[in-house]
């Protein structure tokens, strides 16, 4: 797509429409402007060549989700980039099933516009599959089936095969941005199921190598007396059974990547002759005497501690260190927010279409279990639970008896924000319903939030002890500091409210979303309170 592309710029507000031309027109786009959905589709229904909508998603007119819902199925839609205030995981979901290739969230600054404009130019013209969204006329006219082809790689919630927006993704998708047009070794770490592959093949598919080859070896899957000949391959007669020559996993990423996960299962041995071959670049395959040059970039990963396995002598210090050009940190799924819901509901709706099934979505209590469960399997078992939960069920909606075990046992496993005993001393009116599923949090408080002075909540050290429902009448309380007689003291409320915010935002991992939904109270109130000055 060349810099003469046209767009179609679909935006109410003339003062944003005149930022997004100024902005554009620095690229050398043709660019048109309408201010509703009416005039969108009249110049659309002439044909005049749009290639990308812009298109705000609060028109004047109506809702810009059913403008390009329409003209999907009218086969008017360019590619489209959607933008909306409304931050919500379901609000992308939705404008990504009608039709956009890319969500932005308003304001949205001129550099990340033109980014994602550039984004979407770059790909080839027809990015959709056939019945999620129309092909370009000219196929159409020409009597041709629209191509299928993948989806965007890179749009406001994916990644080249990643999808979450959340801080702890988006870091790491600037360190494979960064990491990617070199041919710098890359060392990824994570626990099982974070997606350590995917962001292997995100490097590939991101560096000047993506023509070549990407080749994947799982080091832990492959016996270790036939792990050097997968690698760097095999002469025929090398060893019993060896009847043909065999390139191995170097010769075949030749021009490409290889990607070596589980890295620290290999055998010490084998660890050694891997070091030779990054240090010199040539490979000697098993039986044979002969050095042949490759030109392959390594990308590594393991679920384990590389600096403990390095103490424990299981991995070479030097190999480690020659492999840990560049280090990405994959985080597990329960430290991503509002990821979960939004890999959840993209699954449901690729599994629904595989399957045939009409789920629309998950209910309000289904989407507060999976989003307080601990995933110990992480993406991989939250992808297999929608794939349990389509199979076994029909019906609009997820209801939480769908789910398999443990997520529809009331003893679910937890995550450390509800085994936390100090957080039943906090939680309000939650903290009673999780009592009773939860025995645990039962136990007096201890910690920094202990002795609240909340009439009902065990006094720490004294067994069967509650604090007095009423104020003592001596000693005199001390203005800003509260009453205090021995090991029992209440505060000032505004005191006891900020600690139960700050501890509910530590537990919850800085979620602020999700601690204000465990203390029932909105968002907007922590915010607030953490702008303002405290009295006193």
């Amino acid at each position: 797509m060349t810099q003469s592309a046209r767009i179609l710029i679909v935006e109410p507000a003339p003062s944003l429409s005149h930022a997004y031309v100024t902005a554009l027109k620095r690229d050398g786009y043709d660019l048109a402007v309408v201010e509703n959905g009416a005039g969108a589709r009249r110049l659309l229904a002439v044909g005049d060549g749009i290639d990308l909508l812009l298109i705000n998603l609060q028109l004047t007119d109506g809702s810009g989700i059913d403008l390009l819902r329409d003209l999907t199925q009218s086969g008017l839609a360019p590619r489209a980039i959607a933008l909306t205030a409304q931050g919500s995981v379901q609000a992308a979901v939705e404008a990504m099933r009608a039709g956009a290739a890319d969500v932005l969230l308003l304001p949205v600054g001129t550099d990340r516009l033109r980014s994602a404009v550039s984004a979407i130019m770059a790909q080839p013209v027809a990015t959709r599959e056939p019945g999620s969204a129309s092909a370009t006329k000219g196929a159409k006219a020409r009597g041709a089936k629209a191509p299928a082809a993948a989806e965007p790689a890179i749009t406001e919630y994916s990644f080249y095969g990643f999808i979450g927006a959340s801080p702890p993704m988006k870091a790491a998708y600037r360190l494979i941005e960064a990491a990617a047009p070199s041919k710098a070794t890359v060392f990824i770490t994570g626990e099982s199921g974070t997606g350590k592959e995917v962001c292997a093949e995100a490097i590939h598919r991101r560096s000047p190598r993506s023509d070549g080859p990407f080749i994947a070896i799982n080091c832990a899957a492959i016996p270790k007396d036939l792990m050097e000949s997968e690698i760097f391959g095999h002469v025929k007669g090398a060893f019993t059974g060896a009847g043909t020559d065999h390139a191995g996993a170097t010769l075949q990423a030749d021009g490409g990547t290889l990607f070596l996960d589980e890295i620290g299962e290999m055998d010490l041995s084998l660890q050694a002759k891997l070091l030779r071959f990054l240090q010199t670049g040539m490979v000697k395959k098993v039986g044979s005497e002969k050095l042949e040059p490759v030109d392959v970039r390594i990308v590594c990963a393991t679920n384990r501690d590389p600096y403990a396995e390095v103490q424990a002598g299981r991995f070479r210090e030097d190999l480690f260190y020659r492999l840990q050009v560049i280090s990405i940190e994959l985080p597990p799924l329960r430290e991503r927010g509002d990821d979960i819901l939004l890999i959840a509901r993209y699954f449901l709706e690729k599994y629904g279409r595989e399957e045939r099934k009409a789920f629309k979505g998950f209910s309000t209590e289904a989407e507060g279990i999976l989003q307080t469960y601990a995933w110990p399997g992480n993406v991989r078992q939250l992808l297999n639970v929608v794939r349990n939960v389509v199979v076994l069920n029909d019906g609009d909606e997820i209801k939480p008896f769908m789910l398999p075990p443990p997520l529809n046992k009331p003893t679910m496993i937890v995550p450390p924000i509800l085994q936390d005993p100090r957080w039943a001393a906090v939680a309000g009116p939650l903290a009673s319903q999780i009592g009773q599923s939860f025995p645990a949090l039962a136990a007096p408080p201890s910690g920094p939030i202990a002795g609240l002075g909340i009439p009902g909540v065990p006094v720490p050290g004294l067994a069967g002890s509650r604090v007095p429902p009423s104020l003592p009448s001596s000693p005199a309380p001390v203005p800003g500091e509260g009453w205090q007689d021995g090991e029992r003291r209440i505060r000032p409320l505004w005191q006891v409210e900020e600690e139960a915010i700050d501890e509910a935002i530590r537990l919850c991992h800085g979620n602020i979303t999700r601690a204000a939904a465990l203390l029932e109270i909105n968002p907007c109130t922590i915010y607030r309170r953490r702008q303002k000055k405290r009295p006193g």
